[in-house]
């Protein structure tokens, strides 16, 4: 049992500061995720806030079939999910918006992804489709598994497998276009 398992089992036995670890320890990584949902920071940052509201609130039941975070981060992405079905005509946003929602990403991104060489390649995964980002993302920056990414996203193993071949050879395209010298994307 991971931490997060041991921590939520703590809050649902009355310790609410098992849920306060769970926030500290996956707050930032669930944001970046959701926000290649919604292409904006500061949504992404109220569905993350959604995400722990509904583990204060309605505390689901972890089945301990997968990791904690792996059924942590499927909460979130269904809650992106319904945000997006929710707000489908009303997710633009204005020039000044943009400018603000770059400045705290670029923030945020510094705070969570250290080496320099995560920093390009993660700048170069917004090129790409959403879809290719969501899985390089899940399993290279929160290396997930290919099953618990599967889990995640809602598609097999397999096809897992797949997007992550082609997100990867999408991803080296773009480095090259920037001249970025990698050894192998892993």
């Amino acid at each position: 049992m991971d931490n997060g398992a041991s921590s939520y089992r703590r809050f649902l036995n009355g310790d609410d500061e098992g849920l306060t670890l769970i926030i500290k320890e996956y707050k930032d990584g669930l944001i970046l995720y959701l926000n290649g949902y919604v292409n904006n920071i500061y949504v992404a940052e109220d569905i993350m806030e959604e995400t722990f509201f509904k583990l204060a609130v309605k505390k689901p039941k972890f089945n301990e079939n997968s990791s904690f975070k792996t059924w942590l981060y499927t909460i979130g992405r269904n809650v992106a999910i319904d945000y997006i079905r929710r707000n489908y005509k009303f997710l633009t946003s204005s020039i000044e918006d943009m400018e603000n929602y770059i400045k705290e990403e670029i923030n945020l991104e510094n705070l969570y992804i250290k080496s320099e060489r995560k920093i390009i390649i993660h700048k170069a995964m917004s090129n790409l489709k959403p879809e290719y980002y969501q899985v390089l993302w899940l399993c290279f920056f929160e290396e997930f598994s290919n099953e618990e990414t599967a889990k995640i996203m809602g598609k097999s193993k397999r096809q897992i497998e797949n997007l992550v071949y082609r997100a990867k050879q999408s991803l080296k395209l773009l480095l090259n276009k920037e001249g970025f010298q990698y050894e192998e994307l892993h």
